[in-house]
């Protein structure tokens, strides 16, 4: 039992799977965070455009 104990605990097989799954959720934990980071910005800059817009005035031109 203690030499099953000793090859279980030095064994890494495993090992790289466990960093790629670490690796892989701190990537989409990283990109979840910045696309909502740039929608929110977006959508300010969409309605600040949006309200200048429609505040402008279009003056007409008279070819008369």
């Amino acid at each position: 039992m203690n030499e099953y104990l000793k090859t279980f605990i030095c064994n890494e097989d495993g090992a790289v799977t466990v960093d790629w799954v670490v690796i892989t959720a701190a990537v989409v934990g990283l990109g979840v965070g910045v696309v909502t980071t740039l929608l929110a910005a977006n959508n300010s800059i969409g309605n600040r455009v949006a309200s200048t817009m429609n505040a402008a005035e279009i003056q007409s031109l008279n070819l008369e």
